[in-house]
């Protein structure tokens, strides 16, 4: 096999060295070694131990509906034409179709409301206003056990805009959640020991964001007495986000002199980059790499990933997935989708195959987790991009009391709301509710 360097080389570097100033041929010293070659990573034999996780991954720009959704429902359904890249898994996990959340708008707000469910617009004089999301709600249960309460991944860094989120994850009030994009700086967060010199920054920081956080409840609080009554329930809902960072900072420290588990870069292509078409298979590979080694280590128990933001992203070649979703019908465009598709679900596939080959006790790392994957919006037909029929699957958990391998079908015109689903996933992560945003009931047929 060719040894590739670390780093690539550049044209400019090669001809400056050279003292020419010529067309020089693609070398293979010049390919960024995250798409020259596939992931050797390895799942490993055994986990750290037994817990229940939960994973949400997102793809943008729904999917060809035509070649997703299956002619038959029930237990002995047919898997479609794009469900079949599934074929290894059909019995870990269960194909819903037909849901949808009833108060989104649809459109390219889908990564906002898919686990929040929320009105963006249900708050009069606000163009905004979005409400907890699935995830963090089990955070708030698990987070206590972990080192991380949750993460939050995604192509874009940061937490986007309103209506284009490069998140999944809300909090109590509604504000977004930062995600991150480089697989380097996720491993290090995780995996890489602080030096002192490192932990006594990082205690600094905290000490400083404390102090800061100190000020604005103070200055708050002066505020309040000033300010109506609806000014003050805004205020008060900003001030529990200003808490809820509080705890998380405080529970950052008291994790500091713990050591990171440890864990080899081996087989890790920690350089992908998520904005290049090349190193798409191989980003969103090493991204769920490290997920399943955040959950093998139990650093944290929640994650969500957001492929693509919405309104981008790649195919496994480099193609347009926004300008495809806009197909309008066409026969050649929803073609071209549906290979994006079984590109996503062909990386799933690789994931879930990983969490089944590692032990845990009697059972394997899928059993006890929930995989969910879909879309907030569904291109349809014609690429009308409804919040309606989305796609959505749910893997794993069924040592956590899910019921997989069927087709759950439900009438697109009298559908239960998507947050049934995530209810089911909440009570099957152990959290004790009978309510999820507008859910009317658990998912009938998945628990």
């Amino acid at each position: 096999m060719t040894a590739f360097p670390s780093q690539p080389m550049s044209r400019r570097h090669l001809l400056k060295g050279f003292g020419v100033c010529l067309g020089l041929p693609l070398l293979e010293a010049m390919i960024p070694s995250a798409w020259a070659r596939p992931s050797t990573f390895q799942a490993w034999n055994r986990s750290a131990g037994q817990h229940p996780r939960m994973i949400c991954c997102y793809v943008p720009n729904g999917v060809n509906i035509l070649e997703w959704v299956p002619s038959t429902a029930g237990k002995k359904y047919q898997l479609s034409q794009t469900l079949a890249a599934l074929k290894a898994h059909q019995q870990d996990f269960t194909v819903v179709t037909g849901i949808g959340h009833p108060s989104a708008k649809g459109g390219h707000s889908g990564a906002d409301t898919w686990l929040t469910g929320a009105d963006l617009s249900a708050v009069p004089g606000s163009d905004y206003t979005n409400t907890i999301s699935v995830d963090q709600i089990v955070a708030e249960h698990h987070g206590k056990q972990t080192r991380f309460p949750s993460l939050q991944i995604a192509d874009a860094s940061g937490t986007g805009s309103a209506g284009h989120s490069h998140t999944l994850s809300f909090d109590r009030s509604g504000t977004p959640m930062p995600a991150e994009n480089s697989p380097q700086r996720l491993f290090e967060r995780l995996f890489v020991p602080d030096t002192q010199a490192g932990k006594q920054a990082t205690l600094k920081r905290y000490a400083e964001r404390k102090s800061i956080l100190d000020s604005v409840l103070q200055e708050a609080n002066v505020l309040n007495r000033k300010l109506g009554k609806r000014d003050q329930q805004k205020l008060d809902e900003y001030l529990n986000s200003v808490r809820e960072t509080e705890q998380r900072v405080s529970r950052l420290e008291s994790w500091i002199d713990i050591p990171k588990p440890k864990v080899e870069t081996e087989g890790l292509q920690l350089t992908s980059q998520p904005g290049n078409a090349h190193d798409r298979p191989m980003w969103i590979d090493v991204m769920l790499e490290i997920s399943y080694l955040a959950f093998a280590t139990d650093a944290t128990r929640v994650i969500t990933f957001e492929w693509s933001r919405e309104a981008g992203g790649y195919g496994g070649g480099g193609e347009n997935h926004h300008e495809l979703s806009h197909h309008g019908g066409d026969p050649e465009m929803l073609r071209k989708l549906g290979v994006i598709d079984r590109f996503h679900l062909s990386r799933l596939d690789r994931f879930l195959s990983m969490l089944k080959s590692t032990r845990e006790g009697e059972s394997n790392m899928l059993d006890q987790t929930i995989v969910m994957y879909g879309s907030g919006m569904n291109s349809g037909k014609g690429g009308e991009h409804s919040p309606r029929n989305l796609p959505t699957l749910i893997a794993g958990g069924q040592g956590l009391g899910l019921k997989q391998g069927q087709h759950l079908a439900f009438d697109v015109e009298r559908h239960p709301p998507l947050s049934n689903l995530l209810l089911s996933m909440i009570q099957a992560m152990g959290v004790e509710t009978d309510r999820f945003q507008d859910s009317t009931s658990t998912l009938t047929g998945l628990s």
